[in-house]
């Protein structure tokens, strides 16, 4: 066995026992001679700590408004049994956490609270677009005065998503935001009506900001999305969408990365 395949079996079985998968016994004969039971217990014990601490760290990074919504116990709590059952592939714990939403969703306990999974979601994407690639001045902005909108592709900017929930996110995000005394108002106001939002998350300088979309501009930002031409994009929009009024407010944003007559080699 290589050097390199037997620090890879090493680490695979390190983390198992980590994990409480393997007893730590069997990770004996690749430590020291020297090494006692007993030492390797607190060892093992001082990384798990460790390790639950950076999850905990890691997570809350990206999910600040669900650490409020959860109390810090709680959310230490779902951090240490996440981080065991999906514990991170990769040494950047910064792309760590993206199933959290699905994770929540199995929890009974929290059913009564049935927008837990898409406030994950929502900042899960803001997450993400806090990461994407900084915007660039628009290119290719002159098609869109003679060329057909069948043949174009209008790419929005980096990192920009959408998140469709049946439940107010936005606002209940926002709300976690604000130091506003009535904040909450407008959460309990749309949770008592019923309302459904959809999330555009897309990046404004550093920040990630999130908005909540009519549904005109939720079907036209939808198929930009996933790759459509514009002339489709503005069939799925209809009739009375406004695009000159939606161009002007989102080239304000810089959200538009340009516009070309390649679709997206991949769509979201």
């Amino acid at each position: 066995m290589t050097g390199a395949a037997r620090e890879a079996q090493r680490q695979q079985l390190l983390l198992r026992a980590l994990l409480g998968d393997d007893p730590p016994e069997t990770l004996a004969h690749w430590l020291q001679a020297s090494a006692t039971a007993a030492g390797m217990d607190r060892g093992l014990a001082a990384y798990r700590s460790n390790s639950s601490a950076h999850a905990e760290r890691a997570l809350a990074a990206a999910y600040p408004t669900l650490v409020q919504l959860l109390g810090h116990e709680a959310f230490a709590a779902l951090s240490t049994a996440f981080w065991q059952q999906q514990p991170a592939a990769a040494g950047d714990l910064g792309l760590w956490g993206a199933d959290l939403c699905n994770f929540i969703a199995e929890i009974e306990s929290w059913r009564s609270e049935p927008y837990l999974p898409d406030v994950a979601r929502l900042e899960w994407a803001i997450h993400l677009a806090e990461r994407a690639a900084d915007a660039a001045p628009p290119q290719g902005l002159d098609g869109l005065a003679d060329s057909d909108p069948e043949t174009l592709y209008l790419h929005l900017s980096p990192g920009t998503a959408l998140v469709d929930s049946a439940y107010p996110i936005v606002t209940l995000l926002l709300a976690h935001r604000s130091e506003a005394a009535d904040r909450f108002a407008p959460v309990r106001a749309a949770l008592q009506a019923g309302a459904g939002e959809c999330a555009l998350v897309e990046r404004q300088g550093w920040r990630a900001v999130p908005r909540c979309l009519r549904p005109d501009e939720a079907r036209f930002a939808r198929a930009l999305l996933a790759g459509c031409s514009l002339a489709h994009a503005l069939d799925a929009a209809g009739a009375a969408f406004d695009f000159q009024g939606w161009l002007i407010a989102v080239l304000q944003r810089r959200g538009i990365a340009g516009v070309d007559a390649s679709p997206p080699q991949t769509a979201p």
